[in-house]
């Protein structure tokens, strides 16, 4: 197995060169978010979605836009309000009086990358419109089923500030979302010069480094990515001991999940894990790539009580007990 590992690992190290050069291209524009850009490339080569919190201004619209013009892929914006429809997201059948005829108008789902901007500010009629686009990669108006385009990426965002008229996502949707990611503020130096960037306009021009061609391409490789049987049983430890926290040395945490992680959750966790090793450039997955992804695979697959509420325990808190307790292999 060690010559399969090793031929594997010279493989992913050439396949994975433009990860670099990505990164690059959109650290002219975005500044410090190192961890946004990173997962945002596990989400396009894990074939994923991703919902990013955080509080208005900190670049989360600028990051997709940024990346859809590095890989030359369309992108759209569709603002969520109170008053959208689903019509609004997917498109309709209008009526052309002319031909006497309905034809089909697309809407702005149908692109590479699509930004759906405070997701939760619409009802759940508009947020499960975007469902069957996420699941199933494919669009029905009317009689008629669109297949999408690939690669096909939703970012969603949300604030986190309490404010009238949202609607929280529900749990059912937040599990279609392979990664929940929570971007801070900016560290003192890097806030100084994006200030110093914005008033001097001087942000680099974003170039395309790499093709559509090439993301479906890498997304193949990150398959081939090794991923040991003891890896993968470390994985469902995790997973499990959301469930069944008790059989794992952790009674304490029983009366604080209202509900574990689903299947779904150990099929991201897994998929995430060979995305990180393959930005890492490395063609196995270690036990720092499960960990590295855990928080973002799992902070909203995890349920809480009121009683966790009371004690002040996020889901955050209680994937922390979890991994320092699941024994690493």
């Amino acid at each position: 197995m060690d010559v399969d590992v090793r031929a594997i690992n010279e493989k992913i190290e050439v396949e994975s060169a433009f990860v670099d050069l990505l990164t690059n291209e959109m650290n002219k524009v975005i500044v410090g978010q190192k961890d946004m850009i990173e997962r945002l490339l596990i989400g396009l080569l894990g074939n994923g979605h991703i919902l990013l919190e955080g509080v208005p201004g900190l670049a989360k619209t600028l990051a997709i836009n940024t990346l859809s013009k590095a890989v030359q892929g369309s992108f759209s914006r569709v603002q969520f309000t109170p008053d959208l429809l689903p019509a609004d997201v997917v498109g309709t059948m209008i009526y052309n009086v002319k031909d006497n005829d309905f034809s089909i108008k697309k809407g702005p789902i149908f692109a590479n990358f699509v930004l759906a901007d405070e997701i939760n500010r619409a009802p759940a009629k508009v947020q499960s419109a975007l469902l069957e686009a996420m699941q199933e990669r494919q669009i029905t108006i009317g009689d008629e089923t669109f297949k999408l385009d690939e690669p096909f990426l939703v970012m969603a965002t949300q604030n986190p500030v309490e404010q009238e008229g949202t609607y929280p996502l529900p749990e059912a949707q937040v599990d279609r979302f392979m990664l929940k990611t929570v971007i801070d503020y900016p560290k003192l130096h890097d806030e100084q010069l994006i200030m110093r960037q914005s008033l001097h306009n001087s942000f680099g021009k974003v170039n395309p480094v790499i093709s559509l061609e090439q993301i479906v391409k890498a997304r193949e490789s990150v398959n081939e990515v090794y991923m040991d049987e003891k890896i993968e049983k470390y994985i469902l430890d995790i997973i499990f001991a959301t469930r069944y926290p008790e059989n794992y040395n952790l009674s304490k945490l029983k009366p604080l999940i209202s509900f574990g992680s689903s299947p779904r959750g150990s099929i991201a966790l897994a998929k995430a894990a060979k995305c990180y090793a393959f930005i890492k450039r490395r063609g196995y997955v270690i036990p720092e790539d499960v960990r590295a992804m855990a928080h973002d695979v799992l902070r909203h697959r995890i349920g809480i009580t009121y009683e966790a509420e009371a004690e002040n325990m996020s889901s955050i808190d209680i994937i922390n007990a979890i991994i320092n307790e699941v024994q690493v292999p």
